[in-house]
């Protein structure tokens, strides 16, 4: 069976087009939003070749593809054509609970931009232990070029977030750039780092009308200020469109709607996301403060639980919000931490199994989560193996604890792939070593001594 065959059975086995409101990608797994779930047959479609698992979560049906899921993605919309932008009206779902509706939100924002940010962080990666390494100089135009190929994403973050909430948030993807744009601007970034540095003459507001002020902050980098403003920018489109005369809409539509959509952005909505933003790490900071071992300790056995449900995405917003605000974050290395025990104990399967085709399937899943994907793993092999699964959330709560008490920390986004060890070079580097050697080893030996030799699929 081909692959545009195992497409269209996919299809077919999720209800039909017509049960079809919406469907998206993250990194390994194909989201759809259903109108009926109970059209769907997990069963047949998990036998299906190349497919990876299956399963219903937080009101999405997820089929995991594994890292070709953008090929299969593409195949699909060339038989579906784009659910993204369908108008049709569709029968209502139900209401969806707000944990449901964020991680939809979040997994659906985040999933398409994650191979630009995780690229980026890489090269970040790379750099920053090359220089450690005094390979090449700090200062040298070199790093310069370097630095602002992987640091590009991540300042100019708010515009690939505009666009791909406008996709989620189903509304215009120029005027949510154009939005992101005015959080953007040089004068309200200089305004902002004036401000930050004390300079004469700094200003905390910029009054329009006299009446109206204008928050300053620097929005480059920023996570939560971008998305809740594409939020309302989709909500005031439909609403100027549908009060404005149709000989009017042409122009007067989005010229109404970008000025009220910046607006709102600029003088409510940035503003209370920023704050937002700062209060959710002040709170993993707090529970820091509290004990680092302790905060480790949980964080590390919540990760695996988290990817397993899809909620990892949960995790990125205040990752990506603490390097904007302090510079570096604690929370990646333990999901780091996480994948690196997810591996181990797919690698323990792979040496227990002795059949021939069950241990290339495993070999290939834990190669996988060493390199930062861990989806295959988890739903190829952990999901199946109860014990190894335990065995591993075990290792990553024990090595993100080691971690945390050290206060291991990242300086920028990457992937969090064996590859990534180069990031950690400096005060930390030797933290890190031994919280993913903890992890591997842990994971492997436990899963080992639960699951026992020739492990079946019902341990």
């Amino acid at each position: 069976m081909g692959t545009q065959e195992a497409i269209n059975n996919i299809i077919r086995l999720v209800g039909g087009q017509g049960n079809i409101n919406k469907v998206w990608h993250c990194m390994t797994r194909l989201r759809f939003d259903l109108i009926d779930d109970n059209k769907v047959d997990q069963t047949e479609i998990k036998k299906l070749p190349g497919v990876l698992g299956a399963q219903l979560q937080s009101d999405q049906f997820q089929v995991i593809i594994g890292p070709k899921v953008n090929s299969w993605y593409e195949q699909m919309l060339s038989v579906l054509g784009d659910k993204d932008d369908a108008t049709a009206a569709v029968a209502p779902k139900g209401r969806k609970s707000l944990v449901s509706l964020f991680m939809d939100t979040v997994s659906g924002v985040f999933g398409p931009i994650v191979p630009a940010i995780a690229g980026a962080g890489m090269i970040k990666g790379l750099l920053a232990g090359l220089i450690a390494l005094k390979v090449v100089s700090a200062k040298s135009d070199t790093v310069m070029v370097i630095d602002l190929i992987a640091s590009g994403v991540f300042y100019f973050l708010p515009f690939f977030l505009a666009v791909s909430a406008a996709k989620i948030f189903k509304t215009n993807e120029y005027l949510a750039a154009a939005v992101a744009a005015c959080l953007m601007y040089p004068s309200l970034i200089e305004a902002a780092k004036a401000l930050a540095t004390h300079q004469e003459g700094a200003v905390s507001a910029i009054w329009l009308l006299d009446v109206i002020p204008v928050s300053v902050f620097n929005y480059a980098s920023s996570v939560i200020p971008v998305i809740f403003s594409v939020l309302a920018l989709s909500y005031i489109h439909r609403w100027v469109d549908s009060i404005m005369p149709d000989v009017l809409k042409t122009v007067f539509t989005p010229t109404l709607t970008l000025f009220l959509g910046a607006l709102a952005a600029l003088v409510v909505i940035g503003p209370i996301g920023i704050w937002l933003g700062k209060g959710l790490a002040l709170f993993i900071e707090g529970l820091f403060s509290v004990s680092a071992s302790f905060a480790g300790l949980v964080v590390g056995a919540i990760r695996p639980v988290a990817i397993l449900t899809g909620m990892h995405h949960a995790m990125t917003p205040i990752a990506l919000q603490n390097f904007s605000d302090r510079g570096y974050d604690m929370l990646m290395p333990m999901m780091f931490m996480a994948n690196m025990a997810i591996a181990g104990a797919t690698f323990a399967i792979w040496r227990l199994s002795n059949d021939r085709q069950e241990r290339t399937v495993t070999l290939s899943a834990a190669i996988s989560a060493l390199l930062g994907i861990t989806e295959p793993a988890l739903f190829g092999v952990l999901t199946r193996y109860k014990k190894a699964f335990i065995a591993a959330t075990i290792a990553s709560s024990l090595a993100s604890a080691f971690i945390a008490f050290f206060g291991v920390r990242l300086y920028g986004y990457i992937l969090s792939s064996i590859f990534s060890l180069p990031a950690y070079i400096g005060p930390y580097f030797i933290f890190a070593v031994s919280g993913v050697v903890m992890a591997l080893v842990i994971s492997f030996v436990l899963t080992t001594m639960l699951v026992g030799k020739e492990p079946s699929s019902e341990n």
